[in-house]
């Protein structure tokens, strides 16, 4: 289980009510795609997704990696 990177209460609160932010990245799942988020490419990408809560695939496609 991945610990969501912290935001202020008002930007959490806006990005769990909008994408499930904070349950997602604890329940290690993407916010995008609603795939399992299981296997990063490096620990940026990992950082990432505490942050963002996207999956590596979700990550190269949205960054335009790949």
């Amino acid at each position: 289980m991945a610990n969501p990177a912290p935001k202020s209460p008002l930007l959490e609160q806006l990005l769990e009510d909008t994408y499930g932010r904070t349950t997602a990245i604890l329940l290690d799942y993407c916010v995008e795609c609603r795939k399992p988020a299981e296997q990063f490419r490096d620990d940026a990408s990992q950082r990432e997704y505490t942050m963002s809560g996207l999956c590596q695939r979700c990550q190269d496609r949205i960054f335009g990696i790949g």
